[in-house]
């Protein structure tokens, strides 16, 4: 039977791999020991799979979890999964994915294939991960050893889109090696796949989803902006504009996460390496950075409108994630209005059910609410993350008598709240 081994176990590899191992041996590798010992004691802290599956398939053994690599030496297949973030510079930082490619390397075998499915630029597989598989495993690559790439399309909480329900872009390195890919994928993916020409076009792909996305933000984001000086609703215009039958309604707010925030820069970068200087792509990222800037701005201005001590004040901002339902704290912009608030010296509490507490400490330095203390009340409200949780609250038992409410996502009725995106 053919064995597949999946580098990485987070919110890709993870469901790539269970679905794997209703047709194949599978191997689910990662660094994070922890994160080993929890999936073998059948529990996903990123919620993006439901725990008895990662428990079925352990107990069936047809899905096996290990931090050894010399494990999965086996296995033919190896789908490389691991994070792919950019650095302070905004440059993209491939240590895991190099790393990772060293660590396969080393057991690679003649006929083996690797398949990249972290987001990297145009060019990144073959250009600095083949290099690599050749040096380290002294086999020659398209002779002893093949390569493919298969962007993901995991969007974090998201339970309607699935990897089964989303068409899945194959590529390979020669055309006999795109077309067994291809079809390696066509088991675990109903909604059927698309084979890319080259790898280089299947890398461009994905780089392009997502720096649409940011774009078309950025300028509703530009939008608000502009709206708020003017004194109207952004929501009422969209509500009108909607109304043609070719508009398309993108909703302002916060961006970040691994995707949408990060994947642009990798298409920048290689925009810059041959010669052309992105000027839309960068602009829809400097707009939607400096949206949690604005928000913490705007609270302030409306707490003193309303004649509030900024150095006596609390404010509560209600979520850390980055998107709704979801755990996942990724280059979440949250943490900027909260840092923006401090700088005008307004203390802040978070609080978000969904957000590990000792990942958000680790990651930002900043120790959240457990729970809400019902008899506290706060001179400002910021819902940033609309968890259903968040929506049924009363918002103003959370409030002093004068307060401000800021509602990011347009989410709570307007009677409740002083201003919103």
């Amino acid at each position: 039977m053919l064995s597949v081994a999946i580098i990485g176990q987070g919110y890709v590899g993870l469901p790539l791999g269970l679905a794997f191992a209703n047709h194949f041996e599978v191997w689910g590798y990662d660094i994070d020991l922890h994160r080993i010992d929890e999936l073998k004691a059948g529990y996903d802290r990123t919620k993006q799979v439901e725990n008895h599956l990662i428990v079925d398939s352990l107990n069936n053994k047809s899905y096996r979890l290990t931090s050894s690599i010399s494990d999965i030496s086996s296995a033919s297949i190896y789908i490389v999964t691991v994070p792919t973030p950019i650095d302070k510079y905004n440059s993209p930082n491939l240590s895991f994915l190099l790393n990772a490619t060293k660590a396969i390397a080393e057991i690679l075998k003649p006929g083996d294939i690797v398949i990249y499915e972290s987001t990297v630029y145009p060019g990144c597989t073959e250009e600095e991960c083949v290099p690599i598989l050749e040096q380290y495993s002294g086999l020659s690559y398209n002779k002893e050893f093949f390569v493919g790439y298969s962007p993901e399309r995991i969007s974090p909480g998201d339970k309607l889109n699935t990897l089964s329900s989303i068409v899945k872009v194959t590529s390979g390195s020669t055309a006999e090696v795109s077309e067994k890919i291809d079809k390696l994928y066509r088991t675990i993916v109903p909604a059927g796949t698309f084979k890319a020409p080259s790898i280089k076009v299947a890398e461009a792909s994905k780089a392009i989803e997502n720096a649409q996305r940011d774009v078309n933000i950025s300028f509703v984001n530009e939008l608000a902006l502009i709206f708020d000086r003017i004194g109207i609703d952004t929501n009422d215009v969209l509500d009108a504009a909607s109304t043609k039958f070719n508009f398309l309604r993108y909703q302002p707010g916060l961006v970040g996460g691994h995707c949408i925030s990060v994947d642009p820069y990798y298409l920048a970068h290689k925009a810059d390496q041959v010669g052309y200087h992105p000027d839309v792509i960068l602009s829809g990222r400097r707009v939607n950075d400096s949206m949690a800037k604005f928000v913490a701005s705007k609270a302030v201005k409306l707490m003193l409108s309303k004649d509030l001590s900024l150095k006596t004040s609390e404010a509560l901002i209600l979520g850390i994630t980055f998107k709704e339902n979801c755990p996942d704290i990724r280059n979440t912009k949250v943490i900027d209005i909260r840092n923006e608030l401090l700088e005008y010296g307004v203390r802040v509490d978070i609080f978000d059910p969904w957000a590990d507490h000792k990942e958000v400490e680790s990651e930002y330095r900043v120790n959240m609410l457990v729970e809400l203390d019902p008899r506290k009340r706060y001179e400002a409200v910021i819902l940033a993350v609309a968890h259903d949780e968040f929506l049924t609250y009363n918002i103003k038992s959370l409030v002093k008598d004068i307060s401000v409410v800021f509602d990011i996502k347009a989410c709570l009725d307007r009677s409740l709240v002083d201003a919103r995106l």
